[in-house]
C-alpha cells in the first residue's frame, strides 16, 4: 500500500496547490474591480508577474531558507516518492506568493512596476521564508522555547499570522512610504471619492478567493491521512460569520459585503483545526466587524490610502486569528485544546514585528535607491497607459 499512499498524498497536495493557485486569479479580479478603470490592466499584470517572480525566488532560495531543501539535484531524486517534495513546494509557493499579492492591493494605482518586483523577490526569497521556517519548521528554537515556557507551541495551522498578518503589515509600511494617491485627500481636509470601477469584478474576485480558500485551509494537512472535515466546516462558518457581520456593520455596502467573508477566512486559518464550528462563526463575525470599522477609520479619519484595505483585512484580521486560536481552540470554549493563549500572543506579536521590520527594510531600502511611485503625470494618465501602453478597453480609446 505504500506506493498508493505516496501517490495519493502527492495528488492530494497537488489539488490543494491548484486551488490556491486559482486564488491568485481572485486577488487579480478583486483588485481589478476595486481600482479605477485606468489601472485595471496593471492590476491583472501585477498579480501574474509577481507570482512568476515569487516562483523563481522561492524555488532557488526561499524554500531552502524555510525547510533546508534544495532542488539542485538530478531529476531522478526529485521524482522520488511520486515527486511529493516538488508538489509540496508548489503548494507552499502559492502561500508565499500571496504576500506580494496582498501588498499589491494596498499600493495599487501609484506604485512603479520594477521596484515592486524587486520587493517581491526579497520578501518571498528571504523575509517570509524565515518566518515560515520558525513557525512551521522549528527554526531557531522559538517553538521549543514557547512549548517549554507556556506548555504549547505557537499554533498557526494555515497561516493567519505567517501569511496574512505578515502580508498585511508589510503592506501597511509600503502604503505609508508611498503616500496617498493624487487628490485622494484635499488640502481643505476633504476626501475625494475614488469609487470601485466594477462591483461585479470585485465580487467575482471575492468568490474565487473564497472557493480556493478551502484548498488553502483543508490541504494544509499536506497528507491525506491528516485531512479534517472540521477544518472545512470551520472555514465555512467563519466565512458566513464574516459576511453577516460586514453586511450589518457596513450597512449593506457591496464592497464590505464581499470583503466580509475574506476577513472571516483570514481569521480562521490559524485555528481552523482546533476550534468548534460555533467558535469559528464568532471568530469570523468579529473579523468582519473589525474590517469594516478599521477600513473606515484608516480611509476617512487617519487618511491612510490603503486601496483594498489590506492592512485591516489581512494585517488586523490575521493578527486576530492568531489570538483567537488561543481562545476558541481551548477545551473550555469547545475546542480540541493543545493551544496556549500566551504562546499565541507572543507568536502573533513576533510575527507582526517581523513584518514591520521586513517592510521597512525592503521598501525603505528600495526608496533610497529608486522612487517607489509613478510620477504625477504617469499617475494622472493611469498605470495602464504609463506602464503597459494599453488600456482595459482599447477599442473605446481608439474611437475617441
Amino acid at each position: 500500500m505504500n506506493p498508493i499512499q505516496q501517490g495519493t498524498d502527492a495528488l492530494f497536495i497537488l489539488l490543494g496547490a491548484i486551488m490556491v493557485l486559482a486564488m491568485h486569479a481572485g486577488f487579480a479580479f478583486l483588485e481589478l474591480g476595486t481600482v479605477r478603470k485606468k489601472n485595471q490592466v496593471n492590476a491583472l499584470v501585477k498579480i501574474l508577474v509577481d507570482f512568476s517572480v515569487s516562483t523563481v525566488a522561492y524555488f532557488f532560495v526561499g524554500y531552502a531558507v524555510a525547510y533546508g531543501v534544495s532542488f539542485m539535484t538530478g531529476a531522478p531524486s526529485l521524482a522520488e516518492r511520486n515527486g511529493y517534495e516538488l508538489v509540496k513546494f508548489f503548494f507552499l509557493l502559492t502561500f508565499a506568493a500571496a504576500i506580494p499579492a496582498i501588498v499589491s492591493g494596498g499600493i495599487a494605482e501609484r506604485a512603479r512596476f520594477g521596484p515592486q518586483l524587486i520587493a517581491t523577490a526579497v520578501l518571498v526569497g528571504l523575509f517570509y521564508p524565515l518566518l515560515e521556517g520558525v513557525a512551521w519548521n522549528q527554526k531557531f528554537g522559538l517553538q521549543a522555547w514557547l512549548k517549554a515556557t507556556t506548555g504549547a507551541e505557537f499554533h498557526d495551522f494555515a497561516g493567519s499570522v505567517v501569511v496574512h498578518a505578515f502580508g498585511g503589515w508589510v503592506g501597511l509600511i509600503a502604503v505609508l512610504l508611498l503616500g496617498a494617491r493624487a487628490n485622494r485627500y484635499r488640502k481643505d481636509g476633504g476626501i475625494s471619492a475614488h469609487p470601485p470601477s466594477s462591483i461585479p469584478f470585485l465580487a467575482l474576485g471575492a468568490w474565487v478567493l473564497a472557493v480556493g480558500w478551502f484548498g488553502f485551509n483543508v490541504m494544509s494537512a499536506q497528507t491525506i491521512d491528516k485531512i479534517s472535515g472540521l477544518v472545512a466546516v470551520n472555514s465555512l462558518m467563519a466565512m458566513v460569520g464574516g459576511t453577516l457581520a460586514a453586511v450589518v456593520a457596513g450597512r449593506n455596502d457591496p464592497g464590505f459585503a464581499y470583503n466580509g467573508p475574506l476577513a472571516g477566512l483570514v481569521a480562521v486559518c490559524a485555528g481552523s483545526d482546533v476550534m468548534h464550528p460555533a467558535g469559528a462563526l464568532v471568530v469570523g463575525a468579529v473579523a468582519g466587524a473589525v474590517f469594516v470599522t478599521m477600513f473606515t477609520l484608516t480611509q476617512n479619519r487617519w487618511k491612510i490610502d490603503d486601496v483594498l484595505g489590506v492592512w485591516p483585512l489581512h494585517g488586523l484580521c490575521g493578527a486576530w486569528g492568531g489570538l483567537a486560536c488561543g481562545i476558541f481552540g481551548t477545551q473550555a470554549l469547545g475546542g480540541i485544546g493543545g493551544v496556549s493563549p500566551v504562546a499565541q500572543v507572543i507568536g502573533t506579536l513576533l510575527g507582526v514585528l517581523w513584518a514591520l521590520l521586513a517592510g521597512l527594510v525592503v521598501y525603505g531600502g528600495i526608496r533610497l535607491v529608486t522612487p517607489l511611485r509613478l510620477s504625477a503625470e504617469e499617475e494622472y494618465d493611469g498605470a495602464d497607459l504609463s506602464i503597459h501602453k494599453i488600456g482595459a478597453t482599447p477599442e473605446r480609446e481608439a474611437s475617441w
